[in-house]
């Protein structure tokens, strides 16, 4: 096939090395024509996705039209915040015969839309999937096994991406729900700031473990009311990103929050981490949707409060301790 990744961050350059390992036609496009410059002169990602060759066989371009026109699938793998205007930029370009494959993980603030439907929204005759579960750029791009779930509202379109991906060590499974897909991508990043935050303050293994736990039955309450399966979210792109994002020191959003629960403000360990972080802009649209969805989100809300109302870190940990008491399962009568 011939495929083009938009987006040459490390997520986007790792699956533009493992496409061409695949005996695809790759290309990948940047925005940014100092990044581009870079990759085409070093053959490397060397700000974000440093010692990983890309190969020379790959095509880098900062050209829009070329970056799509005349591809059988398109990555979008730019952050959340900008897959809107990606979007809109390349719907005069795709033709209802390209499949797009969404792998930015994040809910747009605005709208409180998930990323597939912020695409149809700008390119309505698209053909979208969304691939997503634990796998961190810096392992993939150098080879490392992992799994993933693709989903797609039709399963042909799912076993094209699923054929494309998958390697002998990018295993893909798919799925048709895309909505339980994309709201544990998205939400497990918020949950991550929390592990981070818990790993500042200098807690322990258990904290940590109890918090994911909690997390995952926080994320899989607000999936499920909004359509999900709650099998996703004991899945790939639930427990399983949510594990990884949450233990991992390759993972933006533990190492924000890790710098949140020594003291800084998000902005200040945003600038020190120097990469988008997701859960700082997932956190708000993640709360308001479980108001328009009438479900307790503790976590959630407590990542709010220490992100953007000055709460400290500590504090907000006591606050989810001493909540009313409750039970995990519910009682028989």
């Amino acid at each position: 096939m011939k495929i083009s990744v938009l987006g040459a961050g490390s997520w986007g350059t790792a699956l533009a090395v493992l496409l061409c390992g695949n005996k695809h036609e790759v290309t990948l496009w940047s925005i940014d024509e100092r990044e581009v410059r870079m990759i085409r002169e070093h053959r490397e990602q060397q700000e974000k996705l440093p010692g990983v060759p890309i190969p020379e066989e790959i095509t880098v371009t900062n050209d829009l039209e070329a970056g799509v026109v005349g591809h059988d699938m398109l990555v979008l793998a730019v952050p959340s915040i900008f897959i809107r205007s990606t979007a809109k930029g390349i719907a005069k370009y795709v033709t209802p015969e390209q499949i797009l494959v969404n792998v930015s993980k994040g809910i747009e603030e605005a709208t409180l839309m998930n990323m597939t439907d912020v695409i149809e929204d700008e390119i309505p005759h698209g053909k979208i999937g969304v691939l997503s579960g634990p796998s961190h750029a810096e392992e993939v791009g150098r080879g490392i096994p992992t799994t993933v779930v693709v989903g797609a509202k039709d399963r042909e379109t799912a076993e094209t991406i699923q054929d494309a991906f998958m390697n002998s060590y990018f295993r893909v499974y798919t799925s048709p729900d895309m909505i339980g897909i994309e709201l544990g991508a998205a939400l497990k990043n918020v949950i991550a700031l929390a592990a981070g935050v818990v790993d500042g303050l200098g807690y322990g293994d258990n904290t940590k473990a109890a918090l994911i736990t909690r997390g995952i039955a926080e994320i899989t309450r607000l999936g499920t009311a909004m359509g999900g399966r709650v099998e996703t979210f004991g899945g790939l792109s639930g427990i399983g990103d949510l594990i990884v994002t949450c233990t991992s020191t390759h993972s933006r959003n533990h190492n924000a929050g890790y710098l949140i629960g020594q003291g800084k403000t998000y902005q200040e360990a945003m600038k020190e981490v120097n990469m988008v972080v997701e859960g700082v802009y997932s956190a708000k649209a993640a709360l308001a949707l479980a108001n328009k969805y009438h479900v307790e989100v503790p976590i959630t809300e407590q990542v709010n409060r220490v992100l953007f109302d000055g709460v400290p870190a500590k504090e907000a940990v006591l606050q989810l301790l001493m909540r009313n008491r409750t039970s995990e399962s519910v009682w028989e009568i």
